[in-house]
């Protein structure tokens, strides 16, 4: 018995010891890289804001090919189509099909959409703010387009009648509706009867990457005024319409 108390008292004696013990020394953490601001980042600048650049050079851009689309030449920003993919599928084992007719345009593809109906509709609308405002119901002046940054599509049809009452893609729209929002897609131009709304007219077509377009809009917000659109037919009318107050930001809140 005695053996076992003394052989217990030394456990005992040793464990202090080593609670007691001076720990290893601290590991030298490395001080983390902080985070550029957001406007810092390449993709965040004014160029980009405004489309100024050809989306075929970019990596964070792809090419959108079948069966998403019948179209050549379409592409989007990567996390946008992996996003759409998605719902593309889901709609699909719904019965549903959605097909992109429109996606990234340049500012020069936005050009020459503007410049087209500006020609287009001369005769009728010669005063210069009235025409713009007209083009302005549905067609983007260059340089305010979310088009632009690669976030947006046009889905099936660009009429909304195709989207409503016995059109063929109102069930299309209908499952948009009800589950756009799960793939992190949103519809920015509802009815104007919002009263949050202002600026183009509804576009039962047009859908929205939000986590991307979100963070884009407040960034061009913040970067781009109506002084900078210049370089096309009309833009001088950019400044007593107020553009970007009135088109760029008069979007559904929800995609806000």
């Amino acid at each position: 018995m005695k053996q076992l108390f003394w052989w217990a008292a030394l456990g005992v004696l040793a464990l202090l010891a080593c609670q007691n013990a001076p720990g290893p020394a601290p590991v030298a953490t490395q001080t983390p890289v902080a985070t550029p601001p957001l406007d810092t980042f390449p993709a965040m600048g004014v160029d980009y804001l405004m489309g100024k650049f050809d989306p075929a050079t970019r990596t964070d851009f792809v090419k959108i090919g079948k069966p998403y689309t019948d179209k050549t030449g379409m592409m989007l920003r990567k996390e946008a189509f992996e996003a759409f993919e998605k719902m593309w599928t889901a709609a699909r084992n719904d019965g549903i099909t959605l097909k992109i007719i429109s996606s990234t345009r340049t500012f020069s593809q936005q050009k020459a959409i503007w410049e087209g109906k500006w020609s287009r509709f001369a005769q009728e609308t010669p005063d210069p703010e009235k025409r713009a405002l007209r083009i302005l119901e549905y067609s983007a002046m260059p340089g305010v387009s979310r088009h632009h940054w690669g976030t947006d599509i046009d889905l099936n049809d660009l009429n909304n009648p195709s989207f409503e009452n016995n059109g063929a893609h109102k069930s299309a729209y209908e499952w948009l509706a009800k589950h756009a929002h799960e793939y992190g897609f949103c519809q920015p131009y509802t009815p104007l009867s919002d009263p949050h709304r202002t600026g183009y007219h509804e576009e039962k077509w047009h859908w929205s990457y939000t986590p991307l377009s979100r963070p884009l809009l407040d960034q061009y917000l913040k970067t781009v005024n109506d002084s900078m659109i210049s370089g096309f037919t009309g833009a001088e009318t950019a400044n007593g319409i107020r553009v970007v107050e009135n088109y760029a930001a008069g979007i559904n809140t929800a995609c806000r």
